[in-house]
């Protein structure tokens, strides 16, 4: 008889973002700017009192505008380009200049505002590499001339041996010399099965001991390690710019530096061309200046990116800055990462063929109880669940690359491992097990049999479980428009295309490093996004054009990606990508219609048919409707 078990479901918060004293100073001057644009309109509207009115206009043209000014400045002598913020901050004192601060405070907030968003994306570069840089231990307890002492980590030289005991992370690359244990590969491979160390076996540094005391000569420094290499290429991929980065900073300055030109030329136009009077001139250049301000172009992106981005949080999908969710709408591939992205990261007892199942569990439980090897621990779960009592079993004694055997109450030798044991014990498969045993391996699964003696009781098949309604969450991600999926993973090929029959997939990469997998990102069909949860992931979530994580990940994929999924629900990103797709249509018409305002009213305005309260109120009106446009993907359901 054959029994499938479901599964598990296991979350866990990320960790909360943490604000940089410069984040903190952007929305602290920010703040101030609102503050004083409020304070500046009671006065001016309400209290009719000059000196509130003045002292909060101050506040906020010194708020606003002194962060912006330092960066146009850097930009202009140190970058020699100029860029937005230079023509924001003159828009704003123009306005002020003939009399219209208001408009030049709400200038100053709106162009703030934004600066502090975009400060809130920045900074994760360093997150992430800390993250991975804190998986290194701080030293190791190394044999050197045959004395043991601590070492920091800096001191580790090659050819020390490396103690390392249960629980402990491993603290350099190294070879076994002395003794057997399991290893979880999973930070560097991906590899979702523990994998067994005996002598000569190499250990991987950032990886975990599990069971097993051994001893390890140490074969790379740390700084050539393993985990410094995966540092090495966090960094590289961290430097990747995204194509909205580069279309921004290649129209930025030349617009910018249209605008100034503009101003004195029509000033000069008009004093010299047409002959008016300096006053007319200076009024009518001024008034060109407010309207070509780019205030509704500014604000059309941010406007709709935060409505979208409160609306996708609100979901349960976490983007960490605006050009994510750009980048999302325009995405055409998507690779996933298997071991706890598409499955769950956790060793499940999946399948149970004997002709008594509660009786071979109840004895698998038994024996596996005395063993912490995470197989073990998923048969001993199992029977937990299924309120199954172990069987009372004496003298354990684990087999290493075996399984482990004991003494049943009736003198009986009980026994649970793999095909060399039961070869040990004498054991005859029938040709049902056999053929279950196959059938499980070609699977992937990994093997446990059980029995007594020479008699097989029972096979049982462990391992790592799909997450619950992951094919429909990849049927929802197609029905979105995403037209290539592949999955890439550091399993074995045969687990790798058990998964991807499973969930859906046809096309897979398996048994791929770090290095690989960031290889075969620029190789797929751009853009990419990436989605991932462990170390080993890190770097491909930093090249791709899109990194997304699931919240149960390690600190360090969450830290790497652009977009979490907050309750590792990933039918979540098929709405996402709906979303996304929507904010780039509302960021495109709004752009069309600020520019329009800009392109219709500016004339006008040069030609004295569109005074100075009419020129605002058409720039403020575009301001407000592209706004609106934006406020209005709030009611968005992923």
């Amino acid at each position: 008889m054959t029994t499938t078990i479901p599964s598990q479901t296991v979350t866990r918060t990320p960790p909360r973002f943490v604000l940089t004293p410069k984040l903190k100073t952007a929305i602290t001057m920010t703040a101030l700017t609102l503050l004083g644009l409020i304070t500046g309109l009671l006065g001016e509207h309400t209290l009719d009192n000059e000196y509130v009115k003045w002292g909060g206009y101050a506040l906020a043209y010194l708020a606003g505008g002194i962060p912006a000014g330092r960066e146009a400045l850097h930009s202009l002598f140190v970058e020699r380009k100029l860029d937005v913020d230079l023509l924001m901050v003159l828009a704003a004192l123009g306005a002020a200049s003939i009399g219209q601060a208001a408009d030049g405070a709400i200038l100053l907030f709106l162009f703030s505002l934004s600066n502090t968003l975009q400060d809130w994306a920045m900074g994760r570069t360093k997150n992430a590499i800390q993250a991975l840089m804190d998986l290194n231990p701080e030293g190791a307890t190394v044999r050197r001339d045959g004395v043991e002492k601590w070492c920091e980590l800096g001191d580790i030289r090659i050819g020390d041996l490396l103690v390392v005991k249960p629980g402990e992370r491993i603290a350099a690359d190294a070879r076994v010399v002395k003794g057997n244990t399991s290893v979880d590969e999973s930070p560097i491979t991906g590899e979702s099965v523990p994998i067994d160390k005996a002598l000569g076996s190499e250990l991987a540094s950032g990886t975990v001991n599990l069971n097993g005391s051994v001893e390890a000569e140490v074969v790379r420094p740390a700084g050539e390690s393993t985990l410094a290499r995966l540092v090495g290429l966090m960094e590289e991929a961290q430097t990747q710019k995204s194509k909205t980065e580069h279309i921004t900073e290649k129209y930025e300055s030349p617009y910018a530096m249209i605008v100034l030109l503009c101003v004195p030329l029509v000033y000069a136009l008009l004093r010299y061309g047409f002959h008016l009077n300096n006053a007319d001139s200076w009024y009518r250049a001024m008034t060109f200046m407010v309207v070509a301000s780019p205030c509704a172009v500014v604000i059309s992106t941010p406007a709709v990116m935060l409505s979208a981005m409160a609306a996708a949080a609100r979901a349960g999908v976490l983007f960490k800055s605006s050009a994510a969710l750009d980048t999302l709408a325009g995405v055409n591939t998507i690779a996933f990462d298997k071991t706890g992205t598409l499955t769950q990261a956790k060793m499940t007892l999946t399948h149970i063929i004997a002709d008594d199942e509660r009786a071979a569990l109840a004895l698998a439980a038994g024996l596996e109880a005395h063993s912490e090897h995470p197989i073990a621990q998923a048969i001993v779960q199992a029977a937990r669940e299924r309120n199954v009592a172990p069987v009372t079993v004496h003298g354990a004694q684990a087999i290493p690359g075996h399984g482990i055997e004991a003494r049943l109450d009736t003198g009986e030798l009980a026994w649970a491992g793999n095909l060399r044991l039961a070869g040990r014990e004498n054991a005859q498969l029938t040709t049902e097990q056999e053929v279950a045993l196959g059938g499980l391996s070609s699977e992937g699964s990994s093997t446990v049999i059980i029995g007594i003696g020479p008699k097989v009781v029972g096979i049982m098949g462990v391992a790592d479980a799909l997450r619950p309604h992951i094919q429909e969450a990849l049927s929802k991600l197609q029905d979105s428009g995403v037209a290539h999926r592949v999955m890439l993973t550091g399993d074995k090929r045969e687990v790798a295309q058990t998964v991807a029959q499973q969930v859906g997939l046809s096309e897979y990469r398996a048994e791929l490093l770090p290095e690989d997998k960031l290889r075969i990102i620029g190789e797929l069909p751009a853009p990419v996004a990436m989605v991932g949860d462990g170390v080993n992931d890190a770097p491909a979530l930093a090249r791709a054009d899109l990194g997304v994580a699931v919240a149960s990940g390690t600190d360090v994929a969450i830290e790497s990606a652009d977009v979490v999924l907050m309750q590792n629900d990933l039918g979540k990103l098929g709405g996402a990508v709906k979303l996304a797709k929507d904010a780039r249509r509302t960021v495109l018409t709004n752009l069309i219609f600020a520019f329009s305002v800009i392109a219709i009213v500016a004339p006008l305005a040069v030609a004295g048919k569109v005074p100075l309260p009419l020129g605002v109120i058409a720039h403020e009106g575009g301001t407000v409707f592209v706004v609106f446009m934006g406020l209005r993907l709030l009611t968005h359901r992923l």
